[in-house]
């Protein structure tokens, strides 16, 4: 049986030429089909759609007002099926990315510089926050993809680590030359601690780490900002746990100064996820092609 969007295509077909039979050659169909479809159109609605005459048809009252609203209709299915071409051919669309401002700035840039050049129509979105935060709304639709710090637990999301980095602690020139040898972990949390804030997902790491060896830590300062911990700690306020990676810049320049431990905290990793139920957009598929690809 003929579907009833087909039904309505054949309707519109015919109303335009005015024939059945021109409307069966464009449409690649026979004029008997063609009738049929008229016929069993108008049985379902009831309604006569086309007067029909020795040199052809034309549409009734009922039928003109039908093909206004049908016409636009297939038209607008029409459109749509272009823009859905698009997408695929990332001639058009969005990349919405749920990233915290540290990641964006220390490691996500590159990547976007190398889908821009790529796909130059394909616009960007930027949601902010911790990683908890940015996982919430990745479940909830907001974004398709989120760049995060791991490890993180959560079934309903699909995982990939992208480049390992480490947890270190830092200090301004005052502190290093009162700490001339390496610290162990209990010798390290007497001193006065700048961290970032409770709900960061770094900060849970350090923590769980230190508690896993039976140490508890109370830090001076808590902080929402990585940049921040790299400036108190620049000023001497205290000593910041802070990410190596993300950190070189003041490293080099000698404006800060790793802290030796006795015991280094275990590496962790950067990476992108997304949701296993839902599939990935042409181009949220295309910038994990990129991630992984400029990686290797």
């Amino acid at each position: 049986m003929i579907s009833k969007l087909d039904l309505y295509k054949i309707f519109c077909s015919v109303a335009k030429v005015k024939s059945f039979s021109k409307a069966a050659k464009d449409l690649y169909m026979s004029q008997p089909a063609v009738s049929q479809a008229i016929m069993q159109l108008e049985r379902e609605l009831d309604t006569r759609l086309f007067n029909r005459t020795p040199k052809g048809v034309s549409l009734t009252n009922e039928g003109s007002i039908l093909f206004e609203y049908v016409h636009a209709a297939i038209k607008l299915i029409n459109v749509g099926e272009e823009k859905i071409l698009e997408f695929k051919d990332l001639t058009t669309g969005e990349l919405k990315i749920g990233v915290s401002d540290t990641i964006a700035r220390y490691f996500l840039i590159p990547y976007l510089e190398a889908f821009h050049n790529q796909y130059p129509n394909i616009k960007f979105r930027m949601v902010n926050g911790t990683t908890l935060e940015i996982c919430s709304i990745l479940k909830s639709g907001e974004v398709d993809l989120a760049i995060c710090n791991f490890p993180i637990n959560d079934p309903a999301l699909e995982l990939k680590p992208c480049i390992d980095i480490h947890d270190i602690f830092v200090c301004g020139e005052n502190y290093r030359k009162q700490i001339s040898q390496p610290l162990s972990l209990e010798q390290l949390v007497k001193q006065p601690l700048i961290l970032l804030e409770p709900k960061s997902n770094s900060r849970r790491y350090v923590e769980d780490y230190l508690l896993s060896k039976g140490i508890k830590i109370s830090p001076e300062f808590e902080l929402g900002s990585h940049d921040l911990l790299l400036e108190l700690a620049k000023i001497n306020v205290g000593i910041a746990c802070v990410t190596k990676e993300f950190s070189q810049e003041y490293l080099t320049k000698g404006l800060l100064h790793e802290i030796q431990l006795t015991e280094e905290i275990p590496k962790r990793s950067i990476g992108v996820c997304f949701l296993k139920s839902v599939p990935l957009s042409p181009a949220s598929t295309k910038f994990v092609e990129i991630l992984e690809n400029k990686l290797e």
